[in-house]
């Protein structure tokens, strides 16, 4: 199939002039230069500021070596890099009648056409990679953060691969029974210099950091657990809509499955030009349920009566025809995906764990009620496993799919990624036409195997005019807020926290913390309960500022005692706590500066320790004379009571988390300070994910526990990111506070 690359990041040069000049002679095998791009391949009229990502990548690969062949075309000239809008790339996979790749072809030997027409090749380039570090050269670099993958990631002799473990679309028998085969794998066919990671579909993709620690992949398959027909909610997303039907709730799940995967190609399309793979590990999209497996409330055991009725349903023709509209929506959102696998030169390798699946449904799937029947369970089979297929084949990928050998699907995978053909060419096709433009690529010789994309899709006009005018840069502090939002649901933590600082007593600052259990990854997971817990606050010179736990804690300073702010149980051993069910809080009054926390989250009943963290935070000075505003707290309410009596409580527990549905109201309280008895003007206005503002938000004096408070309504609102901006301004200057937070359904 062929391999295309429309890259997105290229486009940002569309209004550059770009022209690869001069051709260097080179002697076939002459070893280049690891990092300078060839001599004589400049481009007129372009700095380097107005390099694009694809054609640094091109000239990096026309020069590097880095463990790999580099065959020019006729073995005489190196190839002459092009840019602009209307460059198209594609990468060409040759096998001979036994499967075995085929690595001495010349750049005559190929003919490419678009929509039937022949194009000449201007880039010509097979790319070899084993996986293995340079004889005599330095080991593999290990992979400590985001820089060192990006510079790795980067190179042309690293494979790169993401496991994507699509939980939502595998039952748990099949998850447990795939693990060995994935973790083989990784152990046994996984080389020093590749890199990989691992994806789940509500996982952030900022989360995402590939490793060269395959073993801690290892480990980390053994989470995986499947839950396809499990609709008990996990997390404060998917608790949105538990109780949606569960026809809705398998769309919803289709569509963050879809969005995580178009999110993970751009992702790896960031990193570097060259391939990348996805494993996606999967039993395919569903539809459509049978209609005994259909009920209003997901989060409802399924009734026998009725679903004994609606069976008799099955096999109609409007049930037919439903299945019919449901599968061409499925595949008309799976062309989003892969256009945008395509654009960033991602393959898609489809790992269906049922092996050869005789059956899509199975007792354990509808335990009351008659089965589908077999044209029913036909239908559905086969469904699932051709978005697989497609899913794959538009990608370049292989679609392991029906088949019980899994680990020679996952090998074959390795070749691809191991030997293939780099090709370039001027499309001839002007103008941004947003069509479907289809390419096939063949050889001259006879007897191969030509494995190539079908086509890819050219931009529309709009595309252009964003690329030609791309939208500000978010501001890093509207980034830094939203990336707070929610802790991963694969993070493993226990408890999630908030830290927030106001004016306290004798010119020194109040520290809050809040801290919430969080729920296990899986209902079938076991794991000890939070119950307490302990906090040490000191600054940077050491001395003790604060020491409790919570719940048994109550507020203290740091005072001239032996043991400074020891409460209650925290000054000697106490009983275990119970498991927490509600938010908790610690307050302490510390000194303006940098203080050092300790936080130790205790097992319920045990008191064993289950997680601990260190966190450096500066502490504002509320008494320096200039605007200053506290941290704004955020209540929540779901009806006309429950926000009465939190606006009536000035020690109410502000909500550490920042997910609501569009069902609550929030309460939002802060101070704001002047210098003096100056009384500074304070404004909220409410902004987009992008920070751009959307609407005034009114600011009412505080009813209890704050000078200010906000009302905010999320009725209105849709489902998103948000962020309210309060600025307080007066003669000395202003102050600003972001509050971030997200509108489910």
């Amino acid at each position: 199939m062929l391999r295309l690359r429309l890259s997105a990041a290229f486009l940002v040069c569309f209004a550059l002039v770009q022209v690869g000049t001069a051709q260097q002679p080179a002697k076939a095998g002459q070893q280049q230069p690891a990092t300078p791009a060839p001599q004589g391949q400049t481009r007129q009229g372009q700095g380097d500021q107005g390099q694009s990502n694809q054609g640094q990548a091109g000239q990096s690969q026309s020069g590097q070596q880095g463990g790999q062949n580099a065959q020019q075309g006729d073995g005489q000239q190196q190839p002459v890099f092009r840019g602009g809008i209307d460059f198209v790339r594609v990468d060409v996979i040759v096998s001979d009648k036994k499967s075995q790749p085929v690595t001495n072809l010349t750049q005559n030997d190929f003919e490419v056409l678009e929509d039937g027409k022949p194009v000449a090749i201007e880039q010509f380039k097979l790319i070899k990679v084993d996986g293995n570090p340079t004889p005599g050269g330095p080991p593999p670099k290990q992979i400590r953060d985001r820089n060192d993958e990006e510079l790795e990631a980067a190179r042309d002799d690293v494979r790169v691969f993401v496991l994507f473990m699509d939980d939502y679309h595998v039952r748990k028998a099949n998850s447990m029974s795939v693990r060995p085969t994935i973790q083989r794998f990784i152990q046994e066919q996984l080389r020093p210099t590749d890199m990989i990671g691992i994806m789940y579909p509500l996982m952030p993709v900022s989360d995402l950091l590939l490793t060269r620690d395959h073993e801690k992949i290892v480990n980390a398959i053994n989470t995986f657990e499947g839950r396809k027909f499990d609709y008990t909610p996990r997390n404060i997303v998917e608790q949105n809509y538990a109780r949606y039907s569960t026809d809705q709730v398998e769309r919803i799940r289709n569509d963050v499955v879809m969005g995580a995967l178009q999110g993970l190609a751009t992702r790896l399309g960031s990193l570097r030009d060259g391939r990348k793979s996805i494993i996606y590990v999967s039993e395919g999209f569903t539809a459509m349920l049978p209609p005994q497996m259909r009920r209003m409330d997901a989060s409802q055991p399924a009734d026998p009566i009725q679903s004994g009725a609606a069976a008799g349903l099955q096999d109609s023709s409007r049930e037919i025809t439903s299945e019919w509209f449901g599968q061409m929506d499925v595949y008309s959102r799976l062309r989003d995906v892969y256009d945008v696998a395509n654009r960033n030169n991602t393959a898609v390798y489809s790992l269906d764990p049922r092996g050869l699946a005789p059956f899509e449904y199975g007792f354990d799937d509808i335990p009351f009620g008659p089965p589908p029947s077999f044209a029913t369970d036909r239908r559905a089979l086969q469904m699932t496993q051709d978005t697989l297929r497609v899913l794959s084949e538009e990608t370049d990928g292989r679609a392991i799919v029906n088949r019980n050998t899994l680990a020679q699907g996952l090998a074959d995978m390795m070749r691809d990624s191991s030997y293939y053909y780099l090709l370039g060419y001027t499309s001839k096709q002007t103008g941004a036409d947003g069509k479907f433009h289809q390419i096939s690529v063949k050889v001259k010789r006879s007897g191969m195997d030509v494995r190539a994309r079908k086509g890819f899709w050219a931009l529309t006009a709009a595309d252009v005019e964003k690329i030609s005018k791309p939208a500000p840069d978010v501001a890093k502090p509207v980034q830094t807020a939203l990336a707070s939002i929610a802790t991963s649901v694969q993070s493993g933590k226990y408890v999630r926290t908030w830290i927030g600082t106001e004016r306290g007593e004798n010119g020194k600052t109040r520290v809050t913390l809040i801290w919430e259990p969080l729920p296990a990854q899986g209902a079938s997971v076991r794991r000890e309960q939070p119950g307490r817990v302990s906090l040490l606050a000191a600054t940077a010179e050491g001395s003790l500022v604060f020491r409790g736990r919570s719940p048994d804690a109550a507020l203290a300073s740091a005072g001239p005692a032996p043991a400074p702010n020891d409460t209650g149980a925290a000054a000697g051993r106490s009983p275990s706590a119970a498991a927490a069910t509600a938010p908790q809080r610690l307050v302490f009054d510390a000194p303006p500066g940098k203080i050092e926390l300790r936080m130790t989250v205790e097992a319920a009943g045990s008191g064993g320790t289950l997680d601990s963290e260190i966190r450096d935070i500066t502490v504002p000075d509320f008494t320096a004379p200039q605007v200053a505003l506290s941290t704004p707290r955020v209540y929540h309410a779901r009806t006309a009571r429950e926000f009465q009596t939190v606006a009536a409580d000035p020690n109410a527990i502000p909500a550490p988390g920042r997910e609501f549905s569009r069902t609550e109201r929030l309460l939002i309280r802060f101070d704001a300070y002047g210098p003096g008895t100056e009384k500074p003007e304070v404004t909220a206005v409410l902004l987009n994910r992008g920070g751009s503002k959307m609407s005034d938000v009114q600011i009412a004096p505080g009813a209890a526990g704050a000078t200010h408070q906000i009302d905010l309504g999320l009725a209105s609102i849709p489902v998103g990111e948000y962020l309210v901006e309060i600025t307080g301004k007066a003669a000395g200057g202003e102050a600003k506070e972001l509050v971030p937070f997200r509108v489910g359904s």
